[in-house]
């Protein structure tokens, strides 16, 4: 049987690297970006800048999150930090090991996870798609089949591990997918987008593993645009835009970004003359009308009163207010880009 490679990043003569400065006191973090440039230069064209001088630290233990929306630079973050991209600019260093003058001491470290079908053989079983990464990694060869095994039983695979991948559903696609960033134990896992086009109670099995997996005091970053997801997963969560790190929080924190975006939903079918009347009131910063229910936002919760009022004058009761949530912060950050990309 012959495999054949799916294509790959062609790695480029790397640039000059000087060393960052280390201390000696503590060990050093899991990840730490400074002032990261990533350019594309296209024939005939002006070159794009996915990353702008982006700059991150993230302890070891961690969970951290990165938001933001497509073209913001997560994905070229993560490449680069996997050591299959070269950055124009800037430095990147895991668990202390430069990204491009040691990538070799980089990589037994990390383990990736993408969404998709990317990088899974369609026509192999699970069990010798994960024993060929297994190999491609280094892995020892007296401990490659019971590491193995031990993954696929431990990510619920035991069972179909000798079916073709073509025959699994998105979700063990992932848990596969998951189960080779794990094949080489490696301290430090990128996700990027790790529940894209799960059904939800894939994505909740999916979530509890990566709660284990924060148990055994992995640091883990996770680019994803599910604001749950980030929230209840992450220990802290960045927002990307335009190549940049714009703000690094506690979820909670950031909510009490968003401490003046309260908000009203309505669970009765409402009446358009009602919502245009609250869209008329001060403050209502937007009105949202859906199937059977709308969604009002105002600037400040002193605002909530004038906005009850109004749905009460128009026999609508059926409503509760709403605290401001992580999804608030992002639109705050990020902005309403509509189909941009």
């Amino acid at each position: 049987m012959s495999i054949t490679a799916e294509p790959e990043i062609l790695i480029e003569r790397a640039p000059a690297v000087s060393a960052l400065p280390t201390s000696t006191d503590e060990p050093p973090p899991a990840l730490d970006v400074v002032d990261l440039v990533r350019d594309f230069t296209r024939r005939k064209s002006t070159p794009v800048r996915a990353l702008d001088g982006m700059s991150l630290r993230v302890p070891r233990g961690e969970v951290h999150g990165l938001l933001g929306p497509n073209g913001a630079g997560k994905t070229t973050l993560v490449k680069i930090l996997s050591t299959v991209l070269l950055p124009t600019g800037g430095h990147a260093r895991i668990r202390g090991h430069d990204v491009v003058a040691e990538a070799r001491a980089v990589r037994p470290l990390i383990g990736v996870v993408f969404g998709g079908d990317r990088g899974l053989y369609t026509r192999l079983t699970g069990r010798q798609n994960l024993e060929f990464w297994a190999a491609v990694q280094h892995v020892p060869s007296k401990t490659l089949r019971r590491r193995c095994a031990e993954l696929l039983d431990r990510l619920g695979l035991s069972g179909t591990a000798d079916r073709r991948v073509e025959t699994y559903s998105r979700g063990m696609r992932q848990r596969l997918h998951l189960a080779r960033g794990l094949v080489a134990d490696a301290p430090v896992l990128f996700l990027d987008e790790p529940t894209m086009g799960m059904d939800p109670v894939a994505a909740r099995e999916f979530q509890a593993l990566i709660g284990e997996l924060r148990g055994e005091g992995r640091t883990i970053v996770l680019a994803t645009h599910n604001m749950a997801e980030a929230a209840e997963l992450c220990d802290r969560v960045s927002f990307v835009r335009g190549g940049k790190v714009i703000d690094t929080r506690s979820p909670r924190a950031l909510a009490d970004l968003a401490a003046g975006a309260h908000g009203v939903e309505i669970d009765d079918d409402p009446d358009p003359v009602a919502l245009a009347a609250v869209r008329a009131l001060p403050g209502v910063t937007s009105v949202e009308p859906g199937a059977g229910s709308a969604r009002i936002r105002v600037r400040g919760e002193e605002h909530l009163p004038d906005v009850l009022r109004t749905l009460a004058d128009h026999r609508l009761t059926s409503v509760r207010t709403m605290r401001p949530t992580l999804e608030d912060v992002y639109l705050a950050l990020i902005g309403d880009r509509g189909l941009e990309v």
